[in-house]
């Protein structure tokens, strides 16, 4: 029964790096529908030491040694139908013990994911979810949010992080700017730093003015469904030890906890509520197991240099969630462009790339005639949960997608100081305050520098973002001061 109207908001809610296996496989003991785990047949991979792992539930929230998944460590995972795991693992970390490798073949027991779990019991589980392709998390990401990644497969490492080169590709049209045609609203929502403004277009004033610290949406926006927006993106907290976005070593249960937070804000406003499609997905696996060999898959563009585009990347998990869909399993293909497609058709969009017009609709699992009275009202995580077991392990972390947007981060500041950006600041005659704003910002931040690191990075990135709205907001064109 396709939407017809029915739903006036989406919100997709994206975290990081798990695989389906991993957080929903166990679902399969209660729906066997579900392509899952089965204990009767559980799979296995063999490390570079010629060790055999099976598949194993887990009570692990912390992975200690963040499992690779770049495009050349996807590559080798895929091998033989998805037996190259280990292989993978140990090879990058050779010293890595027997404990650390039968994570990457763990899987999480029914009912362990309070909030994962209590959610796909109740909604509809897409069991054919893929990530756009096989490859980290931010060429994934530009795919949920524009169709295609303009080529890139990879996201800077080491010395590419101080690369200029490395922000400036996504210059691409975004859904954001096909909702602006459109007249639809739209808001981004984040805690420290939007990744999104990796793709430049989002750095234009009239596209940087809809972005929101999370706490308009808990605390003003997701209380009056009149307002809300038509579509609304929300990004997690990627820096400090309250880090949210499920990236190991991160507890897992702080994403839990995200996730019950948004589901409740929602569920608690029964106008908002009845008229709402709340999307929970992972930009990619991260590395840990999944049995299903991702299908083949439509390439967005031309620019195939660094890869065909061909083929979708590992499967992850993906919950729909609506008065409007049922207790069921929804076994079309989809990948993140799906989003892209439903909000098309819904909205009659122009074409965003070949990918995203040729991927398969949400509209499927609109299966209800009637509102569903029978859904949960409130989801609960305690919170002695969100206490890591290894609170060493987020204090010292700094993965590659942090580093990443700290190098982001600088350059755009780098830029917020160069002699174009004076001249235009001097014209509206706000130079001082801004210059002052910002000085006050970074020392602030070098101070904290000196007690820790990691706070004082984190400290940068979450200024420098209200700095760029600020500069924003008075009509600089900051897309236009990259070049």
């Amino acid at each position: 029964m396709p939407d017809t109207g029915r739903i006036k908001h989406v919100i997709l809610l994206m975290l990081e790096n798990h695989s389906f296996d991993q957080m929903l496989g166990s679902l399969k003991s209660l729906y066997p529908e579900v392509d899952g785990i089965d204990p009767a047949n559980l799979r296995s991979c063999v490390d570079k030491d010629g060790h055999a792992f099976t598949q194993a539930e887990t009570d692990e929230v912390q992975t200690a040694n963040d499992p690779k998944h770049e495009f050349v460590n996807v590559r080798t995972q895929l091998q033989d139908g998805n037996k190259g795991f280990l292989k993978d693992f140990s090879t990058t970390y050779p010293g890595s013990s027997a404990e650390d490798r039968q994570q990457i073949m763990g899987y999480y027991g029914l009912g362990k994911l309070p909030a994962l779990h209590a959610l796909a019991k109740e909604f509809t589980i897409c069991d054919q979810w893929f990530s756009s392709l096989p490859g980290p998390t931010w060429p994934n990401r530009f795919f949920a949010l524009t169709g295609t990644s303009n080529g890139e497969i990879e996201m800077p490492s080491g010395s590419q992080q101080a690369n200029p080169l490395w922000y400036l590709h996504q210059t691409q049209d975004t859904i954001f700017d096909r909702l602006n045609e459109a007249k639809k609203n739209w808001k981004v929502y984040y805690y420290d730093f939007p990744n999104s403004w990796l793709l430049l277009r989002q750095l234009e004033p009239q596209n940087v003015v809809h972005y929101h610290h999370i706490d308009d949406f808990f605390n003003t926006d997701s209380r009056n469904a009149s307002d809300f927006p038509d579509f609304a993106f929300i990004e997690p907290k990627y820096f400090g030890q309250d880090q949210n976005d499920d990236h190991p070593p991160h507890n897992v249960m702080k994403a839990e906890k995200l996730i019950a937070d948004v589901y409740n804000a929602i569920r608690s406003n029964q106008e908002l509520w009845e008229s709402s499609l709340l999307i929970v997905s992972f930009d990619e696996h991260g590395g840990f197991y999944d049995h299903v060999i991702p299908p083949a898959a439509v390439p967005p563009d031309g620019k195939t240099a660094n890869y065909a585009f061909n083929q979708y990347g590992m499967r992850v998990p993906a919950l729909l969630i609506s008065p409007w869909v049922g207790r069921r399993t929804e076994h079309t293909v989809f990948d993140h462009t799906s989003v892209l497609k439903f909000l098309s058709q819904k909205w009659g969009l122009s074409k965003l790339t070949d990918r995203s017009d040729k991927a398969n609709s949400l509209d499927v699992a609109f299966t209800e005639a009637q509102p569903r009275k029978d859904t949960i009202p409130f989801i609960r995580v305690p919170y002695s949960d969100l206490i890591p077991p290894r609170p060493d392990l987020e204090k010292a972390d700094s993965n590659s997608h942090q580093q990443s947007i700290e190098g982001f981060s600088a350059f755009l500041a780098q830029h917020f100081e160069a002699p174009a950006v004076k001249e235009a600041q001097n014209l509206v005659g706000w130079f001082t305050r801004t210059k002052n704003f910002f000085g006050r910002q970074l020392l602030r931040a070098g101070n904290a520098l000196t007690n820790a690191y990691q706070v004082a990075q984190a400290t940068k990135v979450e200024n420098l973002a209200e700095f760029a709205k600020d500069v924003a907001k008075r009509g600089i064109a900051v897309k236009d001061l990259l070049k």
